[in-house]
């Protein structure tokens, strides 16, 4: 029961100590303007690294395909939420959407090719 209960103190401390020492070190700190613009993008970034390759790329392994409903589904998404900023109608935008496109025949989407 011990080792569990050390375990599980361990774990929390290598899980807070990173996050917590960055913002101890940071508050006492005055930051330059142009590192919190850039510390502000840091979010998209990670976004687009986790969205773009999940919407462009398919099979094992992995090739670039522009085709998929996924992506042609985010194209609207993305503009809806950059004109409107709104949270709550981009998902229901997107739902609605991907809803739409899973009813449309496969085929529609290679239009292209």
């Amino acid at each position: 029961m011990t080792d569990y209960l050390l375990l599980l103190l361990g774990m929390g401390l290598v899980t807070y100590l990173p996050r917590w020492l960055p913002l101890h070190y940071l508050s006492r700190r005055s930051l330059p303007e142009w590192f919190i613009q850039w510390l502000e993008l840091i979010p998209a970034a990670i976004l687009s690294a986790l969205l773009l390759p999940a919407l462009t790329l398919d099979g094992n392994p992995k090739y670039l395909d522009l085709l998929r409903p996924e992506f042609w589904v985010a194209l609207p998404t993305f503009a809806f939420a950059w004109w409107t900023r709104s949270l709550g109608g981009t998902v229901v935008v997107g739902m609605l959407l991907f809803w739409l496109a899973e009813k449309v025949d496969p085929q529609w989407f290679a239009w292209m090719g």
